[in-house]
């Protein structure tokens, strides 16, 4: 029997991450692959009496279906850290998702028709590309250096392009390259968007593992027109298991994403929104972002010091201020898939460049992700990838 699938399911490839990841498993494996988090991170021990506390004292209604926006009281939370971090927004204009995953399908959802434009950074998060990728668009890139997107070649890309649907953005210690967008560059790109009268998603799930003192705003902050759809995420500063995302935008498209999330899966987990609403109520949340904060920077100093050490003075790399990955670029004429196949012989996983390339190309640069292995799982690894970046 043939099954007729709609159209967009060839659009829809396995993602090369998670399918990486199955070979990551293997045992001895050191791998810098994934975005996952430090697991050492997680207060388990907290959570422990949190989840007692809530059903004591919240069972039936934690228990019970909620509404689509979200529990009130993390929504009302989520407003206040965001104006501490700079940007007017009101707990009514939050709509709690499963993770920020959610935020992009939505996003892909509300504004994409097959054959449209979307502009994104040159390279940009593989998962945001593949969630966009279902609603069969047509990407294009903009080149970006270490103060981020280009200007110059957006603007030549909204003129040539006028119809585009949204600028994608991941404007603060970038996945997959580690950059940070300058302050100069955001106040540019929400002139432009406001220009153009195009929307723009920023995606920030990296902004507060800031390793230095500098506050950086977010690209929202700078949005006076309701331009910017930002959406954040608590999988990075707290627990990823619990799937907590948000988008915050203005009360007209907020309620766009509300719509589809009724269509989609009636509400976020209640038991866990409680939860980690719970958590901020019976312990520091910011001294335990502090202490994620810290983990990160210690591992991007073991990892870029080691770097430093091991790799051909050839091979060119990103030094982040901030959240989990660095870019490693190798001279023209190298395939990072074949640099990847001899280092899982000296078990060593990393994620090929060419992922991140929404139109393909771009083989000679890799990620490594330094969140999840422990300082001197970190520094054997490394030395494992510099052998062979030396022998190849």
């Amino acid at each position: 029997m043939e099954i007729r699938y709609a159209d967009r399911v060839d659009s829809i490839k396995p993602s090369a991450i998670r399918e990486l990841l199955k070979l990551t498993q293997q045992p001895g494996v050191i791998s810098f692959a994934g975005g996952l988090p430090a697991p050492e991170s997680f207060p388990i021990e907290e959570m422990k009496q949190v989840s007692v506390k809530v059903l004591e004292e919240q069972g039936a209604s934690a228990l019970q279906y909620s509404t689509t926006e979200g529990y009130k009281p993390l929504r009302e939370l989520i407003a206040k850290r965001m104006n501490n971090s700079g940007i007017d927004i009101k707990p009514d204009q939050i709509l709690i998702t499963n993770g920020s995953q959610q935020g992009l399908d939505f996003s892909g959802k509300l504004f994409i028709n097959e054959g449209d434009v979307v502009i994104c950074e040159s390279p940009s998060y593989v998962g945001a590309l593949n969630a966009f990728r279902a609603y069969m668009p047509k990407f294009v890139e903009i080149s970006m250096d270490d103060e981020g997107m280009i200007m110059e070649d957006l603007e030549k890309a909204l003129v040539e392009n006028p119809k585009a649907k949204f600028i994608y953005v991941v404007p603060t210690f970038q996945n997959p390259t580690g950059r940070t967008m300058s302050i100069e560059r955001r106040k540019k790109l929400v002139q432009l968007a406001t220009e153009y009268k195009i929307p723009i998603i920023e995606d920030n799930p990296y902004g507060e593992l800031n390793f230095e003192d500098t506050d950086i705003p977010p690209i929202k902050h700078f949005d006076t027109e309701g331009i910017v759809i930002y959406l954040g995420t608590f999988s990075k500063t707290f627990c990823p298991g619990l799937r907590i995302g948000w988008v915050a935008a203005s009360p007209e498209i907020v309620r766009k994403y509300v719509l589809a999330k009724q269509g989609a899966d009636l509400q976020v987990n209640t038991m866990t929104q409680i939860e980690l609403y719970k958590f901020t109520e019976m312990f520091d949340f910011d001294a335990h972002v502090e202490r994620v904060r810290n983990i990160y920077k210690s591992r991007r100093d073991a990892m870029l010091n080691t770097m430093e050490k091991e790799f051909p003075s050839n091979i060119k790399y990103t030094h982040p201020n901030g959240g989990m990955f660095t870019w490693v670029e190798l001279p023209e004429g190298i395939d990072a898939a074949d640099i990847l196949k001899k280092s899982l012989e000296y078990k060593v996983a990393f994620v090929p460049g060419s992922s991140f390339y929404p139109n393909g190309g771009h083989e000679n640069n890799f990620r490594l992700n330094y969140g999840t292995m422990t300082e001197d799982l970190i520094v054997e690894g490394i030395k494992r990838l510099g052998e062979v970046l030396r022998a190849l």
